[in-house]
């Protein structure tokens, strides 16, 4: 037999195996490859921290066999064998035993993967089984942590009991340390106890003896609640005879003031600048209700000597040089005290310039210097304040107006001057007389009474005459309304008390007054002129009475007539050359002095 085509054969088998890469040592690496390629994804879930061994599994390999044209190798079982080593090792020429051997292997290797997986299986249901057991586990774990932290809470708790025992532990020890104290103490306490005890029993003998001086002293207590009942009764006595008492003063002290005369006229005398007093005036040391003004005249037919000429003046009171305020005052209290029991009083002040009218009337700051007005607010409010006590109770009204050139002026506007309003004087049906648009302010202290006199005192016109550099050109009339009411008594009362200083009263030609100052000068003289003319008709007990020829009068009807009461001051100037004026001054007065007043006693 030919070895030529075998050797084609083994070439075809060789080319054959080259083209598809599959020789045997090639398949070996192959096989292997294919080996790692189906491996079960399954298996590779780890159980209890180990992998799971897999035996190595290799697909069956077919090689195929490409005929070698009319070649035909017959190959028989036992020829084409070789041992080697002891190992049996086909031919390579023995293609069909290699073949059987291939797939016999294949079927080791299938048989391997059926294992497998069934193995794999038996895996997939043990992963299934740990995935069960891992979601247990983890379900104990979190039971389990949360028993821990519970454990934790409790520990916390059990730490914070532990100190608290720790400090109740402290806390004991103190006790025990002040219990021992205390039953010491108790010791004590029982010791004063029986001490006590015996002093008890001291303080029950005592109180034997109190409660029977408390049953003499509530049997004096019922004597003396019966006293003061009487007392009571007594006091409302009294109130009733002290409210009679003070309604007979009342009228006891009207009547004094009615036989001292209604209106009243004291005349004041300035002193002279370098002090003393002219030797023109006379005041008897003895009579100090005379002044006698002394003139000599020349002889005029020049073969007589000078003649002395006295004019003689009588009048309620007459004050020299030296008279104090205070002094001044004390015979005018009793008039005040008038407008208090419900009388209308008026005191005004009349004179030349410069003969002292407005320091009799206002004085000045200092209280020895002080005034007839800021006195008398004074005393006012004080006897007011005294008869509070008996059951009156008294309302003041204040207003300040002045009288120019016939024109009535609110000293006690504080606005703008060019919005001053206009007055008039009116008169109710009643007969009070009151003015339109006037400041009246209600007033409950002196001292704001004395701060409206001051404002009153800033507003008042003013001017420079040959008589007086500061001369009042004006009447200013300051009025205090009295309105007092005595509840229990049912007693009311209703006054005026109005303090007037006069403008100066002068002559033209002594005042040398010119222009306006002239015109200042008529008003004046011609409002007191029309004052005299009020004081005569008075005097003469006429019908009628002109209160309307001026402002002056019309405004001070009320104090002038009726059951009024009326001071007049004259003051004069002690210069001689003021010797005209002064003799006017006093006749003036001399006959206001004449008017008799009817006599009222108010309800």
């Amino acid at each position: 037999m030919s070895r030529l085509p075998v050797s084609a054969s083994k070439r075809a088998l060789s080319s054959s195996s080259s083209e598809n890469g599959q020789d045997f040592g090639p398949a070996q690496k192959k096989i292997c490859k294919d080996r790692e390629t189906v491996k079960p994804r399954a298996a590779a879930t780890i159980v209890g921290g180990r992998r799971p061994a897999v035996g190595p599994t290799k697909a069956p390999i077919s090689r195929p066999v490409r005929a070698g044209g009319a070649a035909t190798v017959a190959v028989g079982p036992s020829r084409g064998k070789m041992s080697v080593g002891g190992a049996t090792k086909r031919q390579p020429w023995d293609l069909k035993g290699k073949v059987s051997d291939m797939e016999g292997k294949v079927r080791n290797f299938q048989t391997k993967i059926k294992s497998v997986n069934q193995e794999n299986e038996v895996l997939k249901d043990t992963v299934v089984q740990s995935h069960t057991k891992v979601v247990e586990m983890e379900k104990t774990l979190a039971r389990q942590r949360n028993q821990i932290s519970e454990y934790e809470k409790e520990l916390q708790a059990l730490l914070g009991v532990r100190d608290k025992l720790e400090k109740v532990s402290g806390d004991k020890s103190l006790l025990e340390k002040e219990l021992s104290n205390l039953e010491g103490k108790y010791k004590v306490m029982e010791t004063l106890r029986d001490s006590q005890e015996t002093e008890l029993q001291t303080l029950k003998m005592k109180l034997s003896v109190q409660e029977s001086a408390l049953a003499r002293l509530q049997t004096t207590l019922t004597n003396t609640e019966e006293e003061v009942s009487r007392l009571k009764d007594t006091v409302v006595q009294q109130k009733d005879e002290l409210h009679a008492g003070e309604m007979e003063r009342r009228r006891l002290h009207n009547t004094i003031q009615e036989l001292k005369g209604n209106i009243r006229v004291f005349c004041r005398v300035r002193p002279l600048v370098e002090g003393g007093l002219s030797k023109h005036i006379q005041l008897p040391a003895s009579d100090n209700k005379t002044i006698t003004l002394a003139k000599t005249e020349e002889s005029h037919t020049g073969k007589t000597s000078d003649t002395q000429k006295n004019y003689n003046f009588n009048f309620d009171r007459v004050f020299g040089p030296q008279a104090s305020q205070h002094e001044v005052f004390e015979e005018i209290s009793l008039l005040v005290q008038s407008a208090l029991d419900g009388y209308n009083v008026c005191c005004f002040a009349y004179g030349q310039t410069g003969s002292g009218k407005t320091y009799t009337m206002e004085g000045s700051e200092y209280d020895d210097y002080r005034g007839v007005i800021p006195r008398a607010v004074k005393q006012i409010f004080r006897a007011a304040e005294k008869l509070g006590a008996q059951g009156w109770e008294f309302t003041f009204t204040a207003s300040f107006v002045e009288i120019y050139n016939e024109t009535l002026r609110d000293l006690l506007f504080t606005g703008k001057a060019s919005k001053r309003p206009e007055h008039e004087i009116r008169k109710s049906t009643n007969n009070e007389v009151t003015i339109t648009n006037l400041t009246y302010q209600k007033v409950s202290s002196e001292d704001q009474v004395l701060g409206l006199i001051m404002l009153a005192n800033q507003n008042r016109s003013t001017a420079q005459t040959a008589q007086n550099d500061r001369s009042s050109r004006s009447h200013s009339v300051f009025q205090l309304d009295i309105e007092g009411v005595n509840v229990g008594r049912d007693v009311k009362c209703k006054s005026t008390l109005c303090l007037v200083d006069l403008a100066g009263s002068e002559r033209m030609l002594k005042s040398q007054s010119q222009g306006e100052r002239f015109k200042e000068m008529t008003a004046i003289n011609g409002s007191l002129s029309n004052l005299g003319i009020v004081i005569s008709a008075l005097a003469n007990k006429e019908s009628y009475v002109p209160y309307r020829n001026s402002k002056l009068t019309y405004l001070l009807q009320g104090c002038l007539g009726g059951n009024s009461k009326t001071l007049m001051f004259v003051n004069i100037a002690p210069e001689p050359d003021s010797f005209g004026e002064t003799l006017n001054s006093l006749r003036f007065a001399s006959k206001v002095s004449c008017i008799h007043v009817c006599f009222n006693v108010p309800s």
